[in-house]
């Protein structure tokens, strides 16, 4: 195996000692931070090695000899080169998306698709779907996803069992109207959902998933949200 694994290191132009180094620093930083680290890669900036680990960015030297946390600015053309490096290590596929345990809302021709995972009691989900309701020609995907308490979950149930779950969601978030059915059914779709979110990390609500498998966390401004959707072909 090793005889095989060489040649293609060599042809591939990864040269052995830099991945040891690489090797070496994932050792060191889960050793210091007790955590496990996904990813080890050299940044191309002032010879620190970036280090990826429970969705978040950090920079270390060869020697581990100090650890930066923070946004790394190219200087260039001044952006971010963690977030737009978080952005496609958080990324997901979208089509992975058990798109059956999401409450479903189609407006217009439905081309445009969005996921986004909701807790009913979210003050910031409310605000977004507020918004929302002014996007044409889009598929929500709405994952129920109840973190902030029994309340919670119960509302979420309710609106899970409702005959019109896309009009009980609607009635509650953006109306005001608070869902007043059963929650006996079968609710394994939220269950699953919570599940998935703690696999995916997502700590917080709302977080979207784009069709091209970017996460964004937060009630993010309508505008940004038309931009991405007509960014993505």
């Amino acid at each position: 195996m090793l005889k095989k694994l060489f040649p293609l290191l060599l042809a591939t132009g990864l040269a052995l000692p830099a991945l040891a180094q690489e090797a070496s620093v994932k050792k060191a930083v889960e050793a210091k931070l007790g955590t496990p680290v996904t990813s080890v890669t050299k940044s191309g900036y002032l010879g620190l090695y970036e280090v990826y680990f429970d969705g978040q960015i950090i920079y270390t030297d060869e020697k581990v000899s100090a650890i930066l946390a923070g946004n790394l600015i190219d200087t260039k053309s001044m952006t971010s080169v963690t977030e737009e490096r978080l952005k496609k290590l958080n990324a997901i596929k979208f089509s992975d998306l058990p798109l059956n345990q999401a409450v479903k809302h189609v407006r217009g021709n439905g081309k445009r698709l969005i996921a986004i995972f909701e807790d009913p009691n979210c003050g910031y989900c409310k605000r977004l779907a507020k918004d929302m309701v002014k996007l044409d020609d889009v598929t929500l995907y709405i994952f129920l996803y109840p973190i902030l308490s029994e309340d919670s979950i119960k509302k979420a149930r309710q609106i899970w069992c409702s005959a019109d779950q896309a009009k009980a969601w609607s009635d509650w978030m953006v109306n005001g109207k608070a869902p007043t059915g059963k929650d006996d059914c079968d609710t394994t779709a939220i269950i699953n959902n919570q599940e998935m979110g703690r696999k995916l990390r997502i700590t917080g609500t709302p977080t979207l998933f784009f069709a091209d498998g970017e996460r964004v966390g937060g009630a993010i401004p309508l505008n940004r949200i038309e931009q991405k959707l007509n960014s993505i072909k």
